[in-house]
C-alpha cells in the first residue's frame, strides 16, 4: 500500500504508523455517564466493511499527522489529508459535505 503525502507526495507504506480511528471522539470525564462512556470508548470499536478514517504518522518523512480515508475491505485510499485541516473542519472532504 502507497499513501500520498500532501507534503512529501507517495510513499511507501514502510515510512507510516497507524495510529487509529480517526473518527473516535474522546468522553468529556466531568460526564454522569463518564465510567461508561470511557469503557465504550476504549473498548467498544465496530469493524465494519467499506470506508473508514483512520490517523497516520510520517514518521520517516514530514512528520505530519495525516487522515486517511481508505476501504478496509480493498485498501483502495480514496483521500489523505492533514489532520490539522480535519480537525479545524478546512480539509477538502469536510467542504464537499458542509
Amino acid at each position: 500500500m502507497r499513501i500520498a503525502c500532501p507534503y512529501c507526495g507517495e510513499r511507501s507504506l514502510d515510512e507510516y504508523l497507524y495510529s487509529g480511528d480517526a473518527t473516535v471522539r474522546r468522553p468529556d470525564f466531568a460526564s454522569p455517564t463518564a465510567q461508561a462512556d470511557f469503557v465504550k470508548y476504549v473498548y467498544e470499536r465496530k469493524n465494519s466493511p467499506g470506508q473508514h478514517r483512520e490517523l497516520w504518522y510520517h514518521a520517516a518523512g514530514c512528520h505530519a499527522w495525516l487522515v486517511v480515508t481508505r476501504d478496509v475491505s480493498t485498501h483502495i485510499i480514496t483521500a489523505v489529508e492533514p489532520a490539522k485541516d480535519v480537525a479545524l473542519g478546512t480539509a477538502s472532504s469536510m467542504k464537499d459535505t458542509a
